[in-house]
Order: C-alpha cells, then sequence, then structure tokens
C-alpha cells in the first residue's frame, strides 16, 4: 500500500474535489436558470399563456419524441429544426413585417436600406428587452409582439397536425402526420417553444447577453458570439497544450515502470474454474450481439429517413417505426448493449477476481438477467405507445418515454433498470469479497474495479432528480450527470480496472505497475471528466460561470486520450512473445481500436466542438453526432465487443477460432465508421457550420438548407459507410453464432462434435 498511498490520495482528493466544483456551480446554476413566467399577458392584461400551459406544452414534447425529433437549445436530434431557433427566427421576421407594415405601410422588403435599418433595430430592441417582473411572475409583451407569436404558433400548430399544406415540410422533418393529434396539445407545445426561444433573446437583468448567453447566432435579433465565448475558448486550447505537454514529459522522464514479467508458457486463465455464474453470463454475451445488431438495423433506418422522410426506398415504413421511434429506440439500445457487455464482463470477472462462487450466485445472475429483458422489452414498448399518443402526459412520462436523449425510457422502467444495476452491483461485490480481504497490490485493483463498478451502479440515481415538469436547464444538469459521468468517467474507469485486471492475469503487467497505472489514469480521467459535464451546458440557460469551468476542464478531458494509445500499443506488443496469446488476438485488436476511437473520436472531434466558441456556432449541427459516433462506437462500442468476445473466448475454450470472419467484422464496423464520418457527417457538419457562421443556427437546420442536392447527396453516400459498417455486423453476428454450431472453429484442430458435446454439458438451463 506504501508504495500506492500518494496515488490513492491524489485520486480520492480528485474525485471529492470535482464533485464539489459540480455541485457548487450547479447551485448556481439552479439559483440563476430563466424565469418561467406565471402569467404571459398583454400590456391591457390579456392572458396569453401560464407557466401551467409551458408546462404542458414541454410534456407535449416529450410525448411525441422530445429529443428525438428536432432540439431544444441545441439538444436533440438534428433532422428537424432546432425548435428554439427556428420559432427564434420566424417570430423575429414576423415581427419585422408587421412594424413594416404599421409604420410606413409596406412590406420590409419593399423598403429602402435605411428603413430597413431602423425597423431591424426596432426588432432586435423589442425581443431582447425584457419586460418579466420578477416581483408578480408577469410577463408583459407589446400588441405587435403578440400578434407575431400569434402567426408563428399558428405555424406548429398546423405543423404538428395534419394540415396538407406542410406536408412536404412535415416529409423533410421526418415528421409523422399528425404528431400530435390533439389540438390542446398542439397549442402547449407552441407555448413551450415560444418560451425557450424567450429565453434565447432575452437579455439577463443587469447583462448585455441572453438567458441562453447569446445562443444561438441570429443577426436578426443581435445574437452573436460573447466575448467569454472567445476568452473561455482561449483558455481551453492553452491547457489542453500544458495539458499534453505535461503528460508528455511525466511519461519520458518521470514514469518509470517495471519491466514487464515474462509471460507464462502457458495460458495462465486456463487455471481458471469456469463456475455455474460465470457460465449463466453467457446469455449475456450473446443478447450484447444480438442488441447490437437490431441497434445498427435501426441506425440504418434512421440515417435513411433523413433521405426519403417517412418511407424506406419507397415502401411507408414511418407508419409503422416513424423517424421518432427508430431514433429512440437506435440510441436506447446503444445504451442497452454496450451496458450489457459491461455487465456481463462484472458477472464473470467477479467470482474469477474473488476465487469462489458465493452461494446463489448464479440464481442472482439469471434473475438479473429476466430483469434486463424485462426493461428492454418494456421500455421500448413503451416508447413506440408514447409516440402513437396513446398515453396521457403524465403516465406516458412515467410509462412511455422521458423524451431526452439517453434516457428516454419511462420513469416505471428507468426504476426497473436502476433496482437491476443494484442487483449488478450486489452481485458484483459479493464476487469480488474475498480479493477485497486479501492482502497486497491485487486487492488495490480489485478496489478500484468494486468501486468502479459502484460508481456505475448509483450515479444512474442522479436521473432521478428532475421530473416530467422540471425546469430544462435543471433537467440537463442532472441529465448530463448519467450521460457524462458514465461514459466519459466511470465507464472508463471500471474499463481500465477490468483490463488491468485481465493484462495481470495473462501475465503481461505487474499486479504493482497495473495498479499505479489504473491509479493515475483514473486521476487524470476524473479530474477533467467530472467538471468537464459543464461543457454541454453552456447554452442552456446557465450563468457563465458554467462556461469557464466547463470550458476549463472539459480541454483536459482530451490529455490522457494523447498517451493512451502507446500504453496498448506496449501491451500488445507484449501479447505476442508467446504463442498461447494467439487465441486473444481480436478481443486484443478491439482494444487497440479503443484506443485509436479514443484518440481521434473522443480527443480530436470531441475538442472540435468542445471550445465555447466553436459551440456556439457547432451545437445541435451534424458536428456532434461526428463525436458520438466515434466517440460511443469507436470507444465504447469496441471495448464492449473486445469484452464480449474475452469472456466466450474462455467460455468456449475448446479449439482455435475461424479469424475469417472476426477479421471481416474488425476491419468492416472500423473501415465504416471512418466512411461514414468522412463521406457524409463530417462534410455536412462543416457545411452546416459555414451556414450557422453566414445566416444563423436557423438556417443551418432548415429545410431549405438540408435539402439542398449536394446536402441530398452527402446523406445518400452514408450508405457506403453503413453498408460496409454493416458487413462487419453481420461477420461478427456469423462467427458468434458459429460458436454454438462449429462453424467458428477450426476443424482441423479440434474433434468438433466431442468439443460441442462437452460445451453443451457446460452451458446453464
Amino acid at each position: 500500500m506504501n508504495d500506492t498511498k500518494r496515488l490513492w490520495i491524489l485520486l480520492g482528493t480528485v474525485i471529492l474535489t470535482t464533485l464539489m466544483i459540480l455541485g457548487w456551480f450547479g447551485h448556481e446554476l439552479y439559483r440563476q436558470v430563466p424565469p418561467i413566467p406565471l402569467k404571459v399577458a398583454t400590456p391591457t392584461g390579456e392572458v396569453l399563456m401560464t407557466k401551467a400551459d409551458i408546462l404542458k406544452g414541454q410534456q407535449a414534447w416529450q410525448s411525441m419524441g422530445g429529443q428525438q425529433v428536432g432540439s431544444i437549445w441545441g439538444h436533440g436530434a438534428y433532422q428537424a429544426p432546432d425548435w428554439s431557433a427556428d420559432w427564434l427566427h420566424r417570430e423575429a421576421v414576423a415581427l419585422r413585417d408587421l412594424l413594416s407594415e404599421q409604420t410606413y405601410g409596406n412590406s420590409f422588403a419593399a423598403l429602402s436600406d435605411g428603413r430597413q435599418a431602423e425597423i431591424g433595430q426596432r426588432v432586435r430592441s423589442e425581443m431582447r428587452r425584457n419586460t418579466f417582473d420578477p416581483q408578480t411572475g408577469i410577463l408583459t409583451l407589446s400588441p405587435a409582439r403578440v400578434a407575431a407569436i400569434a402567426q408563428t404558433a399558428a405555424h406548429y400548430q398546423a405543423l404538428f397536425g395534419d394540415d396538407p399544406s406542410l406536408s412536404k415540410l412535415r416529409d423533410a422533418y421526418a415528421l409523422q402526420s399528425p404528431a400530435l393529434p390533439e389540438k390542446s396539445r398542439r397549442t402547449a407545445i407552441s407555448d413551450f417553444f415560444f418560451w425557450t426561444a424567450w429565453a434565447a433573446t432575452t437579455q439577463r437583468n443587469g447583462t448585455t447577453v441572453t438567458y441562453t448567453n447569446n445562443w444561438p447566432h441570429e443577426p436578426l435579433v443581435g445574437n452573436q458570439a460573447t466575448p467569454a465565448s472567445l476568452v473561455w475558448s482561449m483558455v481551453s486550447i492553452a491547457l489542453l497544450l500544458v495539458g499534453v505537454g505535461a503528460l508528455v514529459w511525466y511519461k519520458l522522464f518521470w514514469d518509470r515502470q517495471e519491466a514487464p514479467p515474462s509471460p507464462a508458457e502457458t495460458d495462465p486463465l486456463d487455471r481458471i474454474e469456469i463456475t455455474p455464474s460465470m457460465r449463466a453470463a453467457t446469455k449475456y454475451a450473446f443478447t450484447v450481439i444480438a442488441l447490437f445488431v437490431v441497434q445498427v438495423l435501426l441506425g440504418g433506418l434512421t440515417a435513411h429517413y433523413t433521405v426519403e422522410g417517412n418511407s424506406f426506398f419507397g415502401i411507408p415504413l414511418a407508419k409503422i417505426i416513424p423517424y421518432a421511434v427508430s431514433r429512440t429506440w437506435h440510441i436506447q439500445l446503444a445504451v442497452f448493449w454496450i451496458a450489457t457487455a459491461f455487465l456481463a464482463t462484472g458477472l464473470f470477472l467477479a467470482p474469477a477476481v474473488g476465487g469462489r462462487e458465493p452461494k446463489f450466485q448464479r440464481l442472482g445472475v439469471n434473475v438479473l438477467f429476466g430483469a434486463l429483458l424485462l426493461v428492454v422489452a418494456g421500455s421500448l414498448a413503451g416508447e413506440w405507445l408514447s409516440i402513437q399518443q396513446v398515453f396521457s402526459l403524465d403516465s406516458g412520462f412515467w410509462f412511455g418515454l422521458q423524451g431526452y436523449e439517453y434516457v428516454d425510457l419511462g420513469r416505471f422502467w428507468q426504476i426497473l433498470l436502476f433496482i437491476g444495476l443494484v442487483l449488478w452491483l450486489t452481485l458484483m461485490l459479493r464476487g469480488l469479497w474475498p480479493a477485497l480481504k486479501a492482502p497486497g497490490h491485487r486487492r488495490q485493483l480489485v478496489l478500484l474495479f468494486a468501486g468502479s463498478s459502484a460508481a456505475i451502479g448509483l450515479f444512474y440515481g442522479a436521473g432521478f432528480f428532475y421530473g416530467a415538469k422540471t425546469h430544462l436547464t435543471i433537467m440537463e444538469y442532472w441529465r448530463w450527470w448519467v450521460v457524462h459521468l458514465w461514459v466519459e468517467g466511470f465507464f472508463e474507469v471500471f474499463a481500465t480496472a477490468a483490463l488491468a485486471f485481465i493484462f495481470t492475469r495473462l501475465g503481461l503487467v505487474r499486479s504493482l505497475s497495473a495498479t499505479r497505472a489504473v491509479l493515475f489514469s483514473s486521476a487524470i480521467y476524473l479530474f477533467g471528466g467530472i467538471p468537464g459535464t459543464f461543457h454541454h451546458l453552456y447554452f442552456s440557460g446557465t450563468p457563465i460561470s458554467i462556461m469557464a469551468v466547463g470550458a476549463t476542464f472539459s480541454a483536459l478531458e482530451v490529455v490522457p486520450l494523447a498517451l493512451i494509445g502507446f500504453e496498448a500499443w506496449e501491451t500488445y506488443s507484449t501479447s505476442r512473445m508467446v504463442d498461447w496469446m494467439e487465441k486473444y488476438r481480436w478481443p486484443i485488436r478491439f482494444f487497440m481500436g479503443v484506443a485509436f476511437w479514443n484518440l481521434v473520436g473522443a480527443g480530436v472531434f470531441g475538442f472540435l466542438i468542445n471550445p465555447p466558441i466553436a459551440l456556439y456556432y457547432m451545437q445541435g449541427l451534424n458536428t456532434t453526432p461526428v463525436h458520438a459516433h466515434a466517440a460511443l462506437f469507436g470507444v465504447y462500442g469496441l471495448l464492449a465487443l473486445g469484452l464480449t468476445l474475452l469472456v466466450l473466448r474462455r467460455l468456449y475454450p475448446y479449439g482455435v477460432w475461424r479469424e475469417g470472419p472476426l477479421r471481416l467484422a474488425f476491419w468492416c464496423m472500423n473501415g465504416g465508421l471512418v466512411l461514414m464520418i468522412g463521406l457524409s457527417l463530417l462534410p455536412i457538419g462543416l457545411m452546416q457550420t459555414w451556414a450557422s457562421i453566414e445566416h444563423g443556427l436557423w438556417y443551418a437546420r432548415s429545410a431549405e438548407f438540408l435539402q439542398q442536392p449536394i446536402m441530398e447527396t452527402l446523406r445518400w453516400l452514408r450508405m457506403i459507410g453503413d453498408t460496409v459498417f454493416l458487413v462487419g455486423v453481420g461477420a461478427l453476428a456469423y462467427f458468434v453464432i458459429g460458436l454454438i454450431t462449429g462453424w467458428s472453429y477450426q476443424k482441423k484442430e479440434i474433434n468438433r462434435e466431442a468439443s460441442l458435446d462437452s460445451i453443451a454439458k457446460e452451458q446453464p438451463v
């Protein structure tokens, strides 16, 4: 313990300090959220809408898909508009035309340049002026603005209904008809959109910037990037360079690791007894592949809807699976199959690490599997029913969908999933307990493994701190506690600890070296990762302090990724020293892929959109899915698949694997991801960025821009990458099925019938 005491103190200090930062500035966020008026009224006292109407509109938005249909404040899907930016532009244009007619009796386009400038200034002053009275809770609007709001609301009430004049626009948005059959919901969602746009264009009292820090870029109302966006962007770039330089210096001059041990002549994992609960984890591994296949097919369907709107090569498939459903399922299943892979790895490793099988462990594994299937099936069905407007608004949030990306599943299913994670954590700790009591450096490694498992299970509970009517800014704060702290925090530590244990058992790394590496890398990950949560919240109704903290720490998230490939290559080189390591070649290749995409997807593409000045123009554009696909699949997807293959290698230890399908799967999935990004997502995202800078975000997300021939061509080109990727997924599924049938083994190396008989006898019922 003395050899690692300083690193333990460092890790503990990092976790405590960064969580305090997250909590302290979260308190400031609560204090400075954009107000929701009790009433929106005219100067004569006529009430246009109430707080209850706005919150009902928020629920109506959730019920039809929420962030899976367009976006709000830049968070959500990319096919339909950002509703905040779209409303803002439409209202500004309507107000401009009304003021032109009232003042000069002519349309705005017919006015002279001087008069246009005068009207433009009046529009900016009218829309940026804060007329909300915090004492009474009443927002008072001028008659001209009331008329502009009514005109804008009429457009959305027709759009979310079945007005035939907007059928072409609905098709461009991949929006089903009608999205909201009930008129009261259409009226309420218009009220909600107005409020989000009002917060985006109204200046905070005592400042010259809006509640969303002048986002979105909209010249008509004077929304321009703030000086703070530029200053904190420069700070983040400087910190990135300092951090990378410091890490390289540490690696070259201070990191004096022991020489790797000489690998054993035989596979050390062969000495691990496969217990009943470890065998019971087999069904999890196959479920990972099954969910992965379905998730990828849904991704292809969702991508196709961006071209044909509501059809699949002319087939009106959207009548059964509309875009909102396919995208919801695509994202939700990605979370499910990656999380299932982590669950399977933990359940498989726990008895191996602990050295014994706890009583009733297999029963617990089987019960957890049943609960997992219930949550997956129930939540997907509930999401479909909600988008079909079957539920009431309140019951839809509980049993349908919440409408927020990555935590879409209804609150009831979310509670069941949390209970399942607690059960998984209990099973993990029961299996690990003997190793936690044993002395030595291996105990510290197990403690890290157990601690990260606890964080994965418990931090999901942050999703319970908001409800259907919670203020949107507060909801985003807690949502990113779940999403960001899972993905860019504790999953990273769990994966590092799991791989360290595996490589230690394989004899590729010494226990002390592995413990030091995990402690040090975890401290670096979490130092930037925990406060870096705020980089998702720059423009979500938060104060400038959130931007400062987020920009400062999120730059440091990239730092450890600079050298992660070096360590992966060292481990891979060591693994080639003995013949028996050949059977782990492809799981380790997948881990190498993780190192590549960690740097490119999480590092390069992540930092591309992280600085505030970049995100100001890029938030809600296709530059975000570039990062999301490269990081989520490239890092966590490949890691999950690598861990699954490693588990299957131990559960099916007979003979030599046929490597052809795995080779094809690995290179097609990685190559397909490169083509998907390079041929489609990145060019579209960069062209949108140019349009956002030149004209405003509304234009970059508009049907007018996205339905241009060149943009449609770029979306069609995605089929090349998607097809290559699907070939890889098919090859992987073929190989995994072949572990049961026997076609994934080299026949000359095994007695196939005898081996399959042995496998069948060992598998759980």
